[in-house]
């Protein structure tokens, strides 16, 4: 028998300390190469965006690819690569940490046009907002200090 999953990740990082680096200008960029550290986890890319302190993706995940390790490889490979290339001249690094959320599939489309609507989103709520009703719609406990 071959092996079926199905498995969807929303994915969210920040920029270290929330700095607001990540100019829309090369944005696009930066959306592309994680896309490429994606496929190369054979795993699936349905949207990314962001806006200048924090990113999302919604992915789906191969099932030989642990979630922490993608993250990490996506984090470490994109400092590398912003710092290289200077795509973003004051970005030092990513904050420690990530929110990951599993979806399930009647959820896809309604992830998808929330990643899309970063922009619009976030001119009335902040990211640290933002987080604390998505790790609170997951029934995810937390410390207010662990949100920074």
């Amino acid at each position: 028998m071959s092996t079926f999953t199905q498995v969807y990740y929303h994915i969210t990082f920040s920029t270290k300390d929330r700095r607001r680096v990540l100019d829309v200008e090369r944005r696009e960029e930066l959306f592309k190469y994680l896309w490429g550290v994606i496929k190369n986890h054979k795993s699936h890319l349905y949207r990314i965006n962001g806006v200048e302190d924090h990113i999302h993706l919604f992915t789906g995940l191969h099932p030989t690819v642990a979630l922490a390790d993608l993250i990490k490889d996506m984090k470490v490979a994109s400092s590398v690569w912003i710092k290289e290339k200077n795509i973003f001249p004051a970005f030092e690094a990513w904050q420690e940490g990530y929110g990951a959320f599993t979806c399930c599939h009647k959820e896809k489309n309604t992830i998808i046009e929330y990643v899309k609507g970063q922009a619009e989103h976030h001119r009335t709520i902040s990211f640290r907002e933002e987080l604390r009703a998505l790790l609170e719609e997951a029934g995810i406990e937390f410390e207010e200090q662990h949100l920074d």
